[in-house]
């Protein structure tokens, strides 16, 4: 497993060992050992997925402090765009998107911290996509962005969105309760 760090502080992209044969593919997602080496969540007592077609795009979401929680996604079935926003008051990323390809063929993972909006758009026929995060969902702490308000380059103007997703407020009108605080080495 190795991690890439991204432009926005404490962000990776996890390229996963994929192991291939005639009976199809395994990847390990996840190592206790490994994350700990590199100072990253080890604890994730939720875990779900979704299923969804081509064109769908979820997102932007994120649970606000004190449910606010670190997140990993894997694309385990297609290939999606995924994307987070930085949201944390003092970050010198702040209100600044990265976006990266996750597919079941490449086996990466994006690793995302608390304070991180994200959601992702379907690009092949359908997809499953898996979630761990390190705190329970709390319904009363979730929250969210506008789709189209920090200029992400999703593959499509015109996606299948829930009538949730399309209520959120805009970057430009959020009110972030994030803060950033830099890793002490």
């Amino acid at each position: 497993m190795q991690l890439h760090p991204t432009k926005i502080p404490g962000c990776f992209e996890l390229e996963l060992n994929v192991f291939k044969d005639q009976r199809g593919r395994f990847v390990k997602t996840f190592h206790e050992e490994i994350f700990a080496s590199h100072q990253l969540e080890t604890h994730f007592p939720e875990a779900y997925y979704s299923y969804s077609t081509q064109n769908v795009l979820r997102g932007l979401h994120f649970q606000i402090p004190p449910k606010d929680h670190t997140k990993m996604v894997h694309c385990a079935q297609g290939e999606i765009v995924d994307a987070v926003v930085d949201l944390r008051v003092g970050s010198p990323t702040y209100g600044q998107f990265e976006v990266f390809e996750l597919s079941a063929e490449k086996g990466n993972s994006a690793y995302i911290p608390p304070g991180l909006a994200h959601g992702f758009y379907i690009v092949s026929e359908t997809a499953l996509v898996m979630y761990q995060v390190s705190t329970v969902y709390a319904p009363g702490h979730e929250q969210g962005l506008l789709w189209n308000s920090a200029e992400i380059p999703w593959p499509s103007t015109n996606p299948i969105i829930s009538e949730k997703d399309q209520g959120w407020k805009t970057l430009a009108d959020y009110e972030s309760p994030f803060v950033y605080e830099p890793a002490h080495s």
